[in-house]
Order: C-alpha cells, then structure tokens, then sequence
C-alpha cells in the first residue's frame, strides 16, 4: 500500500552514500522486488466511468462529450485519458518507500522532443499536468502499461510484447544505477539529444525506422509559433487573427457577445502580464516587448479535454514576428489524493516547479497565475509556448524493434528525471542488478493491460446506454 508523502524531500540529507545504499536495499525486505508483478484491485474500486464523470464535473459542458469520444476510441486512448482511474489502482499496490518527483502520467506519448533556450533538439518527459511527489514504481509501471496496450493494439505477440516491456524495465533499472555513481551536477546536466538519438537509432533501428526518426527531427525543429501562426491564424482586414475551427478552436469573437467579450479579453492581457512576473527578469523583459492582438478556446490532449485551454497571439515588431502561447488550466493532480497535495498552494506553480525540476530543459516562457473567470470561480493556469520545436513518435506507425527502441528511451530519460529529485542510489540499490523487478514489470503491465480494457469497454457501453454523451472530433 502506497505511503503518503506531501513533499519531495528524500531523506537523504546528512546520509552517506553506503548509508543510502543500504536504505535501498533494506525496502526489499518490506517490499521484495517480485511483488511489483502483482495487481488485485479492490473489491470496493469505484467504476472508470464514475471517476471520469467526477472529473467532467468540473470541466466545459459542452467539451466535455469530445473527451468522451476520444476515449472511448481504443484501449490506448481511454489509457491515456485515464491517469485518475490509474493513480487509484496504483494506490493500492505495493512500493518500496522511496519517492522522486513523478510526472504522474508517463505514458509513452508524454515523452517527445522539445527545444532548448539554446536552440538544441532534447527528447524529454513533456507532460506534467499530474506532477507531484510519490512513489517511483508508480510511473515507471505507466509506462510500462502504454507500451503494451500499444503493442497489443498494433498486434505484437505476447513474446514481442514481453520484450519490450522486460528492456524498458531493464533501461530504467541500469541507467538508474548509472546515475548513482555519477555526481550531483553530472546527473543534473544530463540530457538525451538529437544526436544521441540519431545514434541509437542508426544502431537500433532499420532502415524505415532509421528514416522516419530523421524525419520526426526534421519536423520538429520546424514547429515554432512562426509555423504554429501559419496553421492557426489568417489576415482579416490587414491584422493577423485566430483562424475558426469549431469546436477545436474557437476564437474569442464567436465564443461570447460583445458585451461579455470586454471583461474576458482585458482579464486575459492582464493575466499575461501578471504570469510575466513568475519569469525571470530577462525573460520578463522579452514578453514585454509583445503585444496581445487575439485569444481563443482551444481543445487539447485526450485527458484534458474539457479542461479551460486558451491560445494567446501576440506580435513582436510586426505581423511576422508572433509568439503564441498557451494558458491552461491546471486542477489539482490525480495524484493527490493518495500522495498529498504537496507544498504549492497554486496549482499552476505546482506543475511548473515540476517540470522544472524533471526536465532537462525548459521552455523560456514557462509560467503559472491564477485568475478569477468570468464566471467567478478562481482558477489556476499554467503558461508555455504552444509549439517550441515539439514533436512525437505515434506508436501506431512501429514495428516491434522501433517500439522497444522507444520504450528504452523513455525509460532511462524517466530514470534521469527521477534521479534529480529522488534518492538515485537508494533506487538504484533497491533495483539491484539482477532482473526481478523488469520481470515483474511485465506481469504487471500486462494484467493492467486486460484491467484496461475491460474499463475501456466500460466507456464504451456507457456512451451506447446513453449514460454519457460522446463525440468525435
């Protein structure tokens, strides 16, 4: 049964190395490694669909049957709709006692690539809309989970499948032990880039898989708000505006009457200078020199669709010189529940000092306000760049060796994140050398697999009973 923990302090402070070692060893005895195979829900665990309906309680009406949509369309998406339904099931399985940062949603598709402030191509954890402090197994076992429902939905054997979650298990574990031995700021400086990537997969992948990484680098250094601009917005009477795309995206113009319009739109310029003072001064001098010109509602994701999502054009010296940003709302984590609110009171600060601390780098806007809507409710919001060099892999496009190669990568970049926040060597020693816990790994993943699809089915017979309403989109 998972403990709870409010903080991210590991109590290692004042601790040896062989000391912290030997903490990690020692949790083995509380929790032997092969228990991490194991999952029996309780007889009492609430229905998927009632957790999901809990969380739409608090979203856009109108959205929220898109979130619904796209869940109920494969295993895979109701997975990654679904960290709430999994952070209760993981409440209830067996840890070892020793707590990281966790992004709290580390499924496969909330890694991808990023730009750095000096313009390097990183592959990272991306998501962390569910970070807080916890258990270390809890997102490794997410992971684990993602890429077997992805290899069952792209056919893989049992056999294919087993080996790819048994070597991401094992990446984790070795790269972990890596980084105990490594010092402070060698762990801290650590980065997976495009070049490293290009290396692994000339040596990994074949020739298709080979190609389409390149292409993905490619793409990716070309995702910036300048092409972001071209996709969303056109000229409208000489000024650059919000192109519509209901129910996607919904320019502030066609979202609310004139007469409520005002309030909205001046609350939101002023959101941007307000989020401005959570920059750094630099970087607060560069937002300065934008202009806000137009906002609209955007959808976004799987899971957080329904969630309030705004998408801010601003100008630099002309119309070819925007910067789009990206103010999303940001509730409080699944996670807090079995784990502890943790120490931010605002939730937006709680997702960025999260990502902060996981990430190796950072968008340069990346900030946090709170706000009171138009509604009056207060809300808190995250804020980053819509598009800066972002790009992913989709896994339904992979071939066995192309889907454990990614897993790999995943597994020893979430190492890497864990191990800044985390006691990496009493981790690493729990870990150990042998392989008991990437065995366990994949029995776990694959009973959750089967859990997961008989809640998916769930889903989907709720929307047929008209239990809830479901549209695609």
């Amino acid at each position: 049964m998972a403990m709870h923990a409010a903080g991210a302090e590991n109590g290692t402070r004042g601790l040896s190395a062989a000391e912290r070692a030997e903490r990690g060893r020692a949790a083995r005895h509380r929790t032997p490694r092969s228990v991490h195979g194991e999952f029996e829900p309780p007889a009492d665990r609430r229905d998927p669909v009632e957790v999901l309906e809990g969380q739409a309680a608090g979203r856009v009406p109108e959205l929220v049957p898109i979130r619904y949509g796209r869940m109920s369309e494969s295993p895979f998406r109701f997975y990654r709709g679904a960290a709430a339904v999994m952070a209760a099931d993981l409440a209830h399985t067996p840890d070892s006692g020793l707590r990281a940062q966790l992004c709290g949603d580390a499924h496969m598709l909330n890694y991808g690539l990023l730009g750095t402030p000096e313009r390097n191509l990183l592959f990272d954890v991306n998501d962390f809309d569910e970070t807080l402090p916890g258990p270390w197994e809890w997102d490794v076992k997410r992971l684990a989970v993602s890429l077997a429902i992805a290899g069952r939905e792209n056919g893989f054997t049992d056999a294919e499948r087993t080996a790819i979650v048994r070597s991401a298990g094992r990446s984790y574990r070795e790269q972990m032990r890596r980084y105990a031995v490594m010092r402070h700021l060698d762990v801290w400086y650590a980065r997976v880039d495009a070049e490293q990537l290009q290396t692994l997969g000339a040596a990994e992948l074949r020739s298709r898989g080979r190609r389409r990484l390149a292409e993905e680098l490619a793409k990716a250094r070309g995702r910036d708000s300048l092409q972001a601009a071209g996709k969303l917005t056109e000229v409208v009477s000489g000024e650059r505006r919000f192109r519509s795309v209901p129910p996607l995206v919904v320019p502030l113009t066609e979202l609310l009457a004139d007469n409520e319009r005002g309030p909205l739109e001046e609350q939101i310029r002023e959101m941007v200078e307000q989020y401005g003072q959570t920059l750094p001064s630099d970087r607060r001098h560069l937002l300065r020199q934008f202009t806000v010109v137009d906002m609209a509602r955007k959808v976004v994701g799987v899971g957080s669709v329904g969630t309030r999502c705004w998408i801010i054009l601003l100008q630099g010296r002309d119309g070819d010189d925007p910067l789009i940003l990206q103010a999303k709302e940001a509730g409080e984590s699944v996670l807090a529940p079995y784990v502890g609110a943790g120490e931010h009171s605002m939730q937006g600060e709680r997702v960025v000092a999260g990502q902060r601390l996981m990430q190796a780098a950072g968008d340069i806007f990346l900030g946090w306000y709170r706000a009171k809507g138009i509604d009056g409710r207060q809300r808190d919001f995250y804020v980053r760049q819509l598009r800066d060099w972002k790009g992913s892999i989709e896994p339904e496009l992979m071939a066995p060796r192309g889907m454990q190669t990614l897993g790999d990568v995943c597994a020893t970049t979430l190492a890497r994140a864990h191990a800044r926040s985390g006691d990496r060597i009493g981790i690493a020693a729990y870990l150990g050398s042998a392989d008991v816990f990437d065995r366990a790994l994949v029995r776990f993943a694959e009973a959750y697999a089967d859990r997961n699809e008989r809640d998916h089915q769930a889903l989907v017979d709720a929307v047929a009973s008209g239990r809830v309403a479901a549209q695609s989109a």
